[in-house]
């Protein structure tokens, strides 16, 4: 079994004009994990997120991912090589089904047209995989609606989908849970859970619920200001008297 982390940072920093916004961070990310970065707005995860997933060339510093360097590297290319990340607002084609949904990255991965609908059930293969995908997913029975009819928890199961039908090494999660009710957020955390011990996909989320950080992340980072104030597992962070103080109002209580 490979023990290298799936993703290392080494002194990354970045700052606009003169205003340094994340500042001399190094941590790493265990393969097969599921991790947390928590802080409140303005804390950096933005920025962190940003400039690991190659939407910018951070200021200073690395990113190291399976073991290959990809500071700076254009966004497509960190996604051919495995990263990929699901945003806070969903990033679906309302009009599309869902499963014709799911089809889009598997057909430009294949260097396919995605002007050719009407013959991509002759894919056989892509389109079994797109079923496959959305069968872990749990959405299978929605696969030919209109994926703008669908609520917006299922909606949220689509992008995942979408993210996870390029058989993703490591998912960027950014608030996998905005917008949910109680009743989606517990789906989607449950979901987490068997994607991270069944799919083969590491998992680095970031999330202002402090039950789903909790309740799924076997390490949580904290930023605080730009800079790494902690880092542990929930039972230190529920411990740590500054992270409480800084975070979460005194209280950890998920």
């Amino acid at each position: 079994m490979n023990s290298q982390p799936i993703l290392k940072i080494a002194h990354l920093g970045h700052s606009y004009g003169k205003f340094p916004v994340i500042r001399d961070i190094s941590l790493e990310v265990d393969r097969g994990s599921l991790t947390a970065l928590i802080g409140p707005n303005g804390a950096g995860k933005t920025t962190f997120y940003n400039a690991v997933s190659g939407r910018f060339r951070p200021t200073r510093g690395q990113v190291f991912f399976d073991g290959r360097e990809i500071t700076g590297m254009p966004a497509h290319k960190i996604v051919s090589l495995g990263l990929l990340r699901s945003f806070q607002i969903t990033n679906i084609f309302p009009n599309l089904t869902v499963i014709e949904n799911v089809l889009v990255p598997l057909v430009l991965q294949h260097g396919k047209s995605c002007a050719l609908w009407r013959r991509l059930q002759a894919e056989d293969k892509l389109y079994r995989q797109a079923e496959a995908v959305l069968d872990k997913i749990g959405i299978l029975d929605a696969a030919g609606r209109p994926a703008c009819e669908l609520a917006y928890g299922d909606r949220r199961r689509v992008e995942m989908a979408i993210v996870l039908a390029r058989q993703p090494k490591l998912v960027l999660l950014d608030e996998p849970t905005a917008g949910m009710n109680p009743e989606e957020t517990e789906q989607m955390v449950q979901l987490i859970r068997e994607l991270a011990e069944h799919f083969g996909t590491t998992f680095f989320l970031t999330e202002h619920d402090m039950r789903v950080v909790f309740s799924v992340a076997a390490k949580i980072f904290v930023l605080h200001q730009g800079h790494l104030l902690a880092a542990g597992s929930p039972q230190a962070i529920r411990e740590n008297r500054r992270v409480r103080e800084a975070y979460l109002g005194g209280s950890t209580d998920a």
